[in-house]
């Protein structure tokens, strides 16, 4: 390990072999920081914060503070981050609260300047959030998603796996996997074709994911009649049954 001396480490917390520790910052209670994570300087892991390992975590950052939740009683609650995931500098995420008992982000994310990510959300693996994206409580995120600059996502939002969210554009309502959104108030302007080919989606997946956009989102049906036409007409490839089963979960509805 690599503790700079002016850096404060709580007897308590648990720094596996490798970690690499800045001036100045401030580990709290029992937090666990995993092999080879890097914390630059001035930064803030509070009690019940466990970092995987291959982290880099940048100056200024605030790791695993109690919610900003006024029915939050200091209950014992954490916050998780998986392994290689990437927080520029000044990012804040906060523990969970009784709900869920944790926030959760997954591994191989990377989260630009000024994030905030709240209470008891759940975030995937591979997930993208450009600076000043703020979510709300209870939001989750799938794999693979990019939240564009400045964007206020609603609490208890859910964002599918493989969408992408234009920067500075508001999310009040659940984005469908897949999906490329904009606009004012935000709506599906198509299929996120660049991601899907990128990530190395066979064309044939990615031609009946368009129908099912076409039907979803650009034919006269409602969501219950396209639904019922996806159900009848395309190939159910496990990407259209994972559209089905993020519609059907749905609690706030999806962005049209």
């Amino acid at each position: 390990m690599n503790v700079h001396p002016t850096a404060i480490v709580d007897s308590h917390a648990k720094l596996e072999q490798g970690v690499s520790v800045g001036p100045y910052t401030i580990i709290r209670g029992k937090a666990v920081i995993g092999q080879n994570t890097k914390i630059a300087s001035s930064v803030l892991v509070d009690d019940g914060t466990i970092i995987g390992k291959n982290c880099t975590i940048h100056h200024g950052a605030v790791l695993g503070t109690p919610p900003q939740d006024l029915k939050f009683s200091g209950e014992n609650t954490f916050l998780r981050i998986g392994d290689n995931s990437t927080i520029r500098e000044y990012v804040c995420i906060n523990r969970g609260t009784k709900h869920r008992g944790e926030t959760t982000v997954g591994k191989d994310c990377f989260f630009m300047m000024y994030c905030h990510i709240a209470h008891d959300c759940i975030v995937g693996n591979n997930v993208i959030m450009a600076n000043s994206v703020n979510l709300g409580g209870h939001v989750e995120i799938e794999d693979y998603a990019i939240l564009g600059g400045v964007v206020p996502v609603h609490q208890f939002v859910h964002i599918g796996r493989h969408s992408i969210i234009g920067g500075g554009f508001r999310a009040v309502q659940d984005v469908c996997p897949y999906a490329l959104a904009g606009g004012y108030p935000l709506r599906v302007v198509g299929l996120n074709m660049v991601g899907l080919r990128r990530r190395g989606f066979p064309q044939e997946t990615i031609d009946i994911l368009a129908k099912a956009f076409r039907l979803l989102f650009r034919s006269k049906f409602n969501t219950s009649q396209a639904i019922e036409r996806i159900k009848s007409d395309l190939e159910p490839v496990p990407e259209i049954r994972h559209i089905l089963d993020f519609i059907a979960r749905s609690e706030r509805g999806i962005v049209k």
